[in-house]
């Protein structure tokens, strides 16, 4: 079943943990591609040193973080790869959830195809976020995409049990004290996470 409205109203901490094991859906011409979120990063942008809405920046690009939970927050980093976040909590409050690795569960080739790669070790696909986001053909027209309601982007309820894993963010050193916050989740032992 779809993931509705409710679901992503809860702060992007809740959310972070609650979509772990969780099955992200991206429909591209027939092809309908399935892959489990095994590893995300949450971002709370009142507080957040690390978040690009800290201290309530409202800019064109952390625009949509400001809209009600259950969309789609794409942006780019280092000028080419594109990461995927999924808003969470009310409107106005800028809080997202970064998906940081994903499991295949289908359409192997079709994603080794868009990553440009031959090789078979199915856990380097979308272990990480830039490359989860090529993969998928995950790009900046997907932004503000709504994932209650479109069916081209979107996420399944996926009821079974994880063991879940906290642990400090990747790659954020800038943010002083927030550097610290065990505000990454991942399933324990998935080999299809990005850094253990």
């Amino acid at each position: 079943m779809k993931l509705g409205l409710e679901f992503y109203k809860q702060d992007a901490l809740s959310l972070a943990k609650n979509l772990i094991g969780k099955i992200l859906v991206r429909k591209i011409n027939e092809k309908v591609i399935k892959c489990k979120i095994v590893e995300t990063e949450s971002y709370i942008g009142p507080e957040d040193k690390a978040c690009h809405a800290y201290n309530n920046r409202r800019t064109n690009r952390t625009e949509v973080m400001f809209w009600e939970g259950g969309h789609a927050y794409v942006y780019l980093i280092y000028g080419m790869y594109n990461c995927l976040n999924i808003v969470a909590g009310e409107r106005d409050k800028p809080e997202a959830v970064l998906i940081r690795a994903l499991e295949p569960l289908n359409e192997f080739e079709f994603l080794k195809e868009n990553r440009k790669i031959k090789s078979n070790k199915l856990k380097d696909l979308t272990n990480g976020p830039g490359k989860l986001c090529r993969a998928l053909n995950i790009t900046k027209d997907l932004n503000g995409y709504d994932l209650v309601n479109g069916d081209e982007l979107y996420i399944l309820d996926n009821l079974e049990d994880v063991h879940i894993v906290s642990a400090k963010r990747i790659n954020i050193d800038y943010a002083e004290e927030y550097k610290d916050k065990l505000w990454r989740f991942y399933i324990k032992d998935n080999a299809f996470v990005s850094k253990k």
